[in-house]
C-alpha cells in the first residue's frame, strides 16, 4: 500500500512540475531585473545629441524608393519636424507587401518599446496596443526577444540582455547607419560603446553592402517556405524602410527569405534584416493596422514582446 502511495505522490509531483515548467516558459509573465537605468539612457542621448542632423527633410527626401520600386500604391503619408513617412502597398510573388519609407533627422527617432513598458518573459501585447500607448504614428513588430533566453537586447541605447546566441545582430547606430554583425565578435556593451542605438537579434541579414546575403539554401526550413515577413532596411543614413508582407491567405501567399531579400534590394537597401515574421508580422499606421496579420489561420493580431516605431 505504501509503495503504491509513494508512486502516486511521485507521479503527482512530476506532473505538477511539468505543468509549472510549461506555464513558466510559455504563459506566466515575469518582469526581469536589469541594470538599465534612466541615467544610462540620458547619457547616451547627450552623446547622440551632438550628432548633426541627418537630413533637412525637404521634399526630395520623401520617397527615394520611387526611383527603384515605382509601382507601389501610396496609401498614406505623414510629416512632422523629425520624420517624413510615405506608406505604399506593393504586390510581389502573389503577396501584398506594405512599405513605410521613413526619413529621420536623427536615428533617435527610430524607437523601440516593450509590451506594457516592461522587459521580461511572456510580457506581451498586440503591436497596435504597444504603438498606441507610445503615441506612435508608425510601428512594426520587433524581434520578439521574449521568446528567447539569449540574444542581445539593446533598446534606445540601453543594454537589457547581454547573452550572445550565436546569431547575426542588426545594429542601428546613433549616426543613422545600420550594420549586421555577429554577436561572437562584440559584447553588447562594446556595441553600445561603438554607438549602437538599437540592436535586434532575429535574422538573418538579408542585404549587406547592397548585395543579397541569403540564398535558397540558407535556413532551409524558413527560406524555402512562403510566410508573412517583417523586415527593416537602410537606404542611406537616416533613410529607412519598414516592410511587412502578408501571407497564409488566399490573397497573399507570403515570401521566402530570398524573395524578401530581393525586394529589399529592389527598394534600394544597402543593409536589410529579417525581424520576427509569421503571425507576428504587423504594420500599424495612423491609428490602425493596415496589413492582415494571420494567427492560427485567422486574420488577427498576435501579441508580441516589442515593437519598432516612429513617434507622432
Amino acid at each position: 500500500m505504501k509503495k503504491h502511495l509513494w508512486a502516486l505522490c511521485y507521479s503527482v509531483c512530476l506532473l505538477s512540475f511539468t505543468v509549472y515548467m510549461g506555464l513558466d516558459t510559455f504563459v506566466l509573465s515575469k518582469s526581469y531585473d536589469t541594470a538599465a537605468t534612466a541615467e544610462d539612457t540620458s547619457a547616451f542621448e547627450e552623446e547622440s545629441s551632438q550628432i548633426q542632423e541627418l537630413s533637412s527633410l525637404d521634399s526630395s527626401n520623401k520617397s527615394d524608393t520611387e526611383d527603384t520600386a515605382d509601382d507601389g500604391e501610396v496609401i498614406g503619408t505623414y510629416e512632422n519636424d523629425n520624420a517624413v513617412i510615405t506608406v505604399k502597398e506593393y504586390t510581389r510573388n502573389d503577396t501584398k507587401v506594405y512599405v513605410a519609407d521613413v526619413t529621420l533627422t536623427s536615428s533617435q527617432y527610430l524607437k523601440a518599446a516593450f509590451a506594457n513598458d516592461t522587459y521580461g518573459r511572456n510580457v506581451k501585447a498586440k503591436t497596435s496596443e504597444i504603438a498606441s500607448s507610445n503615441n506612435a504614428i508608425l510601428a512594426i513588430n520587433g524581434d520578439y526577444y521574449g521568446a528567447q533566453e539569449s540574444g542581445y537586447v539593446i533598446r534606445n541605447g540601453v543594454v537589457y540582455r547581454d547573452s550572445a546566441a550565436g546569431k547575426e545582430v542588426l545594429c542601428v547606430y546613433a549616426d543613422g547607419s545600420m550594420e549586421v554583425v555577429s554577436d561572437s565578435d562584440y559584447t553588447a556593451q562594446e556595441l553600445v560603446d561603438k554607438g549602437v542605438w538599437q540592436a535586434f537579434s532575429f535574422g538573418p541579414g538579408l542585404v549587406e553592402d547592397g548585395e543579397i546575403a541569403v540564398d535558397e539554401n540558407d535556413e532551409v526550413g524558413k527560406a524555402m517556405a512562403s510566410n508573412p515577413r517583417t523586415a527593416i532596411g537602410e537606404i542611406e543614413d537616416g533613410h529607412y524602410v519598414l516592410v511587412v508582407a502578408d501571407g497564409r491567405t488566399d490573397e497573399s501567399e507570403g515570401l521566402s527569405l530570398k524573395e524578401l531579400a530581393s525586394f529589399m534590394q529592389e527598394l534600394g537597401c544597402e543593409t536589410a534584416y529579417n525581424l520576427d515574421g509569421g503571425g507576428s508580422s504587423t504594420m500599424y499606421f495612423n491609428g490602425e493596422v493596415i496589413n492582415n496579420p494571420t494567427t492560427t489561420g485567422h486574420i488577427s493580431e498576435r501579441s508580441v514582446s516589442d515593437i519598432v516605431y516612429i513617434e507622432e
